[in-house]
């Protein structure tokens, strides 16, 4: 009673699994996944057919009878068709792993076309004998022997062709397949050695679940796909960022000789007129720069790959450079630039400077852009409290405004509004979008309050770890100056670049400082003029070079005993972190191309000013 009991169970739940099976759309995905559901269907019959068999031998059934040697005829074509399915099913997993799944048809019809025929035919035209004996009844005879030579023949093709593709043998989704075979290579063996216990349905049928409940599950295959879409997804960021970092590279090599020499022609005595068109062609550089460093920002935060890095870092010093900035894109605006900061905020805080003035700065540059009279007023607050100091930063503007129904598409990407009004402002609606990105991520808040035609009110507010609690006061409105121009003649400065017009570019850039500069196009060409004897004061090195790159001159000029000289890594590869990742591979400084006079400023006045 026991093995009709297992069997109406076994029954039911199958019933149960082909419902869900066919609810969840199990066999509308891939090719596996309709022949799974063949194995359903297929064991669900196996099993009635057992039931109906063994039903009938409790009845006490004569074995001639006509109908109960069909059943047992039937019962043997079962197994050979459940062999056969997941033979299938087994070689459509290893073709979709192989993106081969062209050839499945030609698989399915040698084993269900011709083999499989063959076989129900034999089935079901030899004859079948019964052994009787200490009241069990079980088949025997050349039908059973060829059944039972066709699942070890099965089985051992199973075993070749997941050896064969050994390479996909470490996927979880095989460990089933292996489970399958190995029950089956047990039941046969059992079988062969008491032939009175019947196993083959049941085992089949335990079969059939194991593979719903690892392999076959349809949630389980949603989960799998969303982490195949996952990987797709995170290897196109990935892809688009390489790409976006070279395009960067790119456009700032051009970018150099252009910004370079404008701003040394801006030095030149030309006259009043050509002096504003390079002004103008200085200006449409830095947008043209902002826009690639704003798509560059945008991308890093969409995959995940930008990073806060929280280091020491003197805020007088942002607040400094931020107003310095402003004013130099006020231009010709008739607008009053109010700059503040409160006496109580510490010298000395532990954040992502680098962060905290983008931010600022993208804010700031939007106010100017969007005023065309009236004021910009930079506030910066502060909240204390214990060890962390809350920034509260505020950028006033009597601009534009903005409508209340748009406010809350301020931070989309590449949204820019009332475009019809403002066609004429340059801009690619980024940098709101990357300042709110860069705020969240540093666990900030930013608030906007705006009357449209009247101005708009920008608060952010973040808080920043104390490391000093000494303050510098800075009077209201205090006007800050530029370095001037450090004489700093003979020193000697050799420039590797493997660009052509980079290195006219920085050696026109350091003609003011009086100083002698070497350039050399390859760090090849660098490591021979420090092994022959030659004294530099410093070295400017650009990183993307062919054959050897700058990161691997600098190590090689490392391993050289005498070596101390500053190497500065002067590169287009811009991208946010770079700093840090060049400073920490070695290099002394950074400087970021195009070349910025200021930035150049404070390198010769740090290494070569003493």
């Amino acid at each position: 009673m026991s093995h009709i009991s297992f069997s109406i169970g076994g029954i039911l739940y199958l019933t149960l699994l082909l419902v869900v099976c066919i609810i969840k759309k199990v066999g509308k995905s891939k090719i596996e996944n309709k022949v799974y559901l063949y194995l359903v269907v297929v064991a669900l019959i196996g099993l009635i057919i057992d039931s109906t068999s063994f039903l009938m031998i409790l009845t006490s059934v004569d074995v001639h009878n006509p109908f109960y040697i069909l059943l047992s005829k039937l019962m043997l074509c079962y197994f050979e068709a459940w062999c056969f399915l997941f033979l299938l099913y087994m070689i459509a997993v290893l073709l979709r792993k192989q993106n081969q799944q062209k050839n499945y048809s030609k698989y399915k019809v040698i084993l269900f076309g011709i083999i499989f025929p063959i076989l129900i035919i034999l089935n079901l035209v030899l004859p079948i004998e019964y052994n009787v004996s200490q009241n069990q009844i079980y088949p025997m005879g050349i039908s059973v022997v060829i059944c039972y030579l066709n699942a070890v023949v099965g089985i051992i093709i199973m075993i070749c062709l997941l050896l064969k593709n050994k390479k996909y043998i470490k996927d979880k989704e095989f460990l089933p397949l292996w489970i399958v075979i190995a029950l089956s290579m047990l039941t046969i063996i059992i079988q062969i050695i008491c032939p009175g216990i019947i196993l083959m349905t049941a085992v089949e049928a335990l079969e059939t679940f194991i593979m719903y409940f690892t392999i076959e599950n349809p949630d389980m295959k949603l989960i799998n796909e969303l982490n195949i879409a996952k990987d797709q997804a995170d290897k196109a960021n990935q892809a688009k960022s390489e790409f976006l970092s070279s395009m960067s590279h790119e456009i700032r090599t051009p970018l150099n000789a252009i910004v370079g020499f404008s701003q040394a022609l801006l030095e030149e005595d030309i006259n009043e007129e050509a002096k504003e068109e390079v002004k103008d062609i200085v200006m449409a550089s830095n947008s043209l720069l902002e826009i690639v460093n704003g798509i560059l920002d945008i991308s890093k935060i969409e995959s995940g790959k930008i990073e806060i890095v929280n280091t020491e870092y003197k805020f007088k010093d942002i607040f400094d450079e931020l107003v310095i900035l402003s004013k130099g894109r006020l231009g010709d605006k008739p607008l009053e630039f109010k700059y503040s900061y409160d006496a109580s905020i510490p010298n000395v805080l532990y954040g992502d400077y680098t962060r905290v003035k983008q931010v600022i700065l993208n804010i700031l540059t939007n106010a100017i852009k969007y005023t065309k009279e009236g004021y910009v007023d930079f506030k910066v607050s502060s909240i204390i409290k214990d060890d962390i100091c809350r920034l509260i930063i505020s950028v006033e503007d009597t601009g534009i405004g903005i409508k209340q129904e748009n406010i809350s598409k301020l931070f989309s990407k590449f949204e820019r509004l009332d475009l019809d009004k403002n066609i004429t402002i340059e801009g690619t609606g980024l940098g709101l979008a990357i300042t709110k990105k860069l705020v969240e991520l540093m666990n900030g808040k930013i608030v906007v309050q705006s009357v449209y035609g009247k101005g708009s009110k920008f608060t952010i507010a973040i808080d920043q770890k104390i490391i000093e609690t000494q303050v510098e006061i800075l009077e209201e409105k205090k006007e800050i100056k530029e370095e001037k121009t450090i004489d700093v003649t003979g020193k000697k400065i050799l420039i590797v670049d493997d660009n052509k017009i980079n290195l006219k570019v920085a050696s026109r850039l350091l003609q003011k400082y009086n100083v002698i500069t070497e350039e050399v196009e390859s760090g090849f060409l660098c490591i021979d003029k420090i092994n022959s004897g030659n004294k530099y004061d410093l070295i400017l090195m650009d990183d993307m070079m062919p054959k050897m790159s700058g990161i691997e001159t600098l190590k090689k000029l490392k391993e050289i005993e005498s070596f101390n000289i500053p190497v500065i890594a002067l590169t287009a590869n811009a991208i946010a972190g770079m700093r840090e990742k060049y400073i920490n591979e070695g290099f002394t400084d950074y400087l970021a191309k195009p070349i910025d006079k200021n930035e150049l400023n404070n390198i010769i006045y740090k290494y070569l000013n003493k």
